[in-house]
């Protein structure tokens, strides 16, 4: 087994070895949140699984580094990013605005990161609460982690990422009159460190899971090497990081209009602008994938998550982000067209597909 460096090699070892376990471990937690009993909990739970299936779909290709680890690596990325999904709904979709809840239920992200840490009442702040499912998935996250024997040697980094994300995701979700200022003084502190950036662009690129996902598939291989914890840390944040996320706001433009949900891709200018900027964040995604073992891969990755996003069915649904997504494929070369057709393929097969994609079993 190796590590995919070309397009056709890495969407064949996709299908066939990631996604169908993807989907299965996703049956499991679906299985698990229809027994929650506080109705919001549950509908919460539920709507992050079904409407959010696509990140753990990509997040898992990340499984694809950690060779004969694979599987622990998808148990972990279904895990910690059906955390992320859940907390993102309860935020976005609930009715309180209090920094102090959002900071009780994030600590489930940091928990889950540390192996041995007992589960806390993440739900203290807020009257709906549910007693297995959150602090089961934490639980599953730490049992992972406690069988890599590198887990040590990432730790600090993993802990770092989940951090800054943590503290983006309160102060998002606040009072729609505090965010702007919490956020750009929350970039304050770390300006000096992202001198070409706006307050918009360093949220954005905290808002991504790929860099964790990525040091605990490296950490599960035999010849990890402890340089290359911060290595990955710094090839994916926050360039590749910030493009992900950029990506996921882009398409996402007219539904947080109607929700009134904030979305980084607002901040620009223009067309234009908002194009020369996700232009900068690709050749910056790519330049910073030079250090990192295989970066042939990441850079595939890079060009992924152009063509994935760009190809979601979304994009179609509002003219100028159309029109803007055509242009960026278009000057991102032949691998992103790759997968712009590829993605858009998928999500037509996926369509017609009968009865539950979890329980598609894995051709090896």
């Amino acid at each position: 087994m190796s590590v995919p460096i070309e397009p056709l090699f890495l969407m064949n070892q996709t299908y066939r070895k990631v996604f169908p376990i993807v989907h299965r471990e996703m049956h499991i937690w679906k299985q698990k949140a229809q027994r929650i009993e506080n109705e919001e909990c549950r509908s919460q739970a539920l709507a992050s699984l079904n409407d959010k299936a696509f990140h753990c779909e990509g997040g898992g290709i990340m499984s694809l580094l950690a060779l004969k680890g694979k599987r622990d690596a998808i148990e972990f990325i279904v895990a910690y990013q059906t955390i992320s999904d859940y907390l993102d709904n309860l935020c976005d979709r609930s009715t309180s605005l209090d920094p102090e809840d959002f900071t009780m239920l994030h600590y489930a992200m940091e928990d889950a990161l540390t192996v041995g840490a007992v589960p806390r009442d993440y739900y203290q702040m807020r009257e709906d609460s549910e007693n297995h499912y959150l602090s089961g998935l934490v639980l599953r996250c730490q049992e992972v982690l406690s069988r890599i024997p590198n887990y040590l040697l990432i730790k600090d980094e993993l802990l770092f990422l989940s951090k800054i994300y943590c503290e983006l995701q309160i102060h998002k979700h606040v009072a729609e009159e505090e965010r702007e200022e919490r956020l750009q003084s929350w970039f304050e502190t770390h300006r000096k460190d992202f001198p070409e950036m706006e307050w918009f662009e360093f949220s954005a690129c905290t808002g991504s899971t790929l860099g964790i996902f990525c040091l605990v598939s490296y950490a599960l291989r035999p010849d990890f090497k402890p340089e290359y914890a911060a290595v990955i840390r710094e090839g994916y944040f926050p360039y590749i990081q910030g493009l992900h996320i950029l990506l996921d706001y882009f398409i996402d433009q007219e539904e947080d209009r109607e929700e009134g949900d904030l979305n980084f891709c607002f901040y620009y200018q223009d067309p234009e602008s908002l194009f020369a900027r996700l232009q900068h964040f690709v050749e910056e995604a790519d330049r910073h994938t030079n250090k990192l073992p295989h970066s042939r891969f990441h850079k595939l990755i890079n060009r992924g998550l152009l063509g994935v996003y760009l190809s979601d069915e979304k994009v179609n649904n509002q003219k100028k982000v159309r029109m803007l997504a055509r242009k960026i494929i278009r000057s991102s070369g032949t691998v992103s067209l790759f997968f712009y057709v590829n993605g858009r393929a998928y999500r037509s097969i996926m369509k017609m597909m009968p009865g539950n994609i979890y329980l598609k079993e894995e051709r090896i």
